[in-house]
């Protein structure tokens, strides 16, 4: 396996660590995320290492990629736990983590590990979906659920969770996120700019659908949604939060089987990039 491009050797002395993990088991469309942090490598080595946006270079950030964990493909307790302990791991170690689905399910384990770390965690959900389901196909944890899961198990308060571009959910969804998360149906850029100074300097986890964005532009997704985000309004929202305390982040849900020419996959490792290189440089 290559590494993300510019990844250091080692992870002893790095301030970010990278983390594949390719769990697959709770998706209710289509399969294929478990390729999706291989994809994603693949497509960062073809970008380059300097961004024009921020006029800073990859190669300046201390990153190291440590390869896909070996989750169990047919245990899902067994893999969230084993996230969660390598998550917490590096958490306690001081290192920030940027996490590569696989499912959405795959960032309840890595909030979990981090909510023990920061008592005072907020979490930023861009996606085309509320995920706030209780109970998904007879399921307490899935990828319908996760940030039910994460508002109600992993954060001092609901309120610490911030939704964005939801486009799609129940009426019970709905109404649950109004009373309980800051949930901002279709929006990005002005409730985020709010949503900022309510967060201030605690710190941010940032959990990214790549079906936020419109299908046009990311297909290779399980469960497209029309009407999504256009590149530059998540790259401009990157730049409103450049000052954040961000701790993680992670890019889930790409799939590369439903790719074409592997699009999505480009934009994932762009996103990912620009991410390291944005809260990278100990501005934290």
């Amino acid at each position: 396996m290559k590494g993300f491009l510019a990844s250091r050797p080692f992870p002893r002395d790095v301030g970010w660590i990278i983390q594949g993990l390719p769990l697959d088991m709770t998706v209710s469309r289509l399969h294929g995320t478990a390729s999706g942090p291989e994809a994603i490598r693949v497509e960062s080595n073809k970008l380059e290492n300097f961004s024009f946006s921020l006029e800073k270079d990859l190669r300046d950030i201390s990153f190291c990629d440590i390869g896909d964990l070996a989750l169990p493909k047919d245990d899902l307790n067994m893999a969230l736990e084993m996230i969660e302990s390598v998550s917490r791991n590096f958490f306690d170690k001081g290192k920030r983590i940027a996490s590569f689905g696989g499912e959405h399910l795959v960032t309840l384990p890595v909030v979990k590990a981090a909510s023990n770390h920061y008592a005072d965690l907020a979490v930023i959900h861009i996606d085309a979906h509320a995920d706030l389901r209780d109970i998904y196909h007879g399921m307490k944890n899935n990828h319908a659920t996760v940030m039910r899961r994460i508002a109600e198990d992993c954060l001092s308060t609901p309120k610490s969770l911030f939704q964005f571009g939801i486009r799609s959910g129940t009426r019970e969804e709905l109404e649950w996120g109004r009373a309980n998360t800051f949930l901002f149906p279709d929006r990005l850029i002005e409730p985020l700019r709010e949503s900022i100074k309510i967060i201030g300097k605690r710190p941010v986890y940032l959990s990214l659908d790549i079906d936020a964005f419109d299908p046009g532009i990311a297909p290779g997704t399980g469960t497209p949604e029309p009407c999504g985000l256009g590149n530059r309004d998540f790259f401009e929202s990157l730049a409103l939060m450049k000052d954040m305390h961000v701790i993680g982040f992670d890019i889930v849900e790409v799939s590369p089987p439903h790719d074409v020419n592997n699009i999505t996959a480009v934009l994932a490792a762009k996103i990912a990039r620009e991410c390291l290189i944005t809260w990278g440089g100990g501005n934290c």
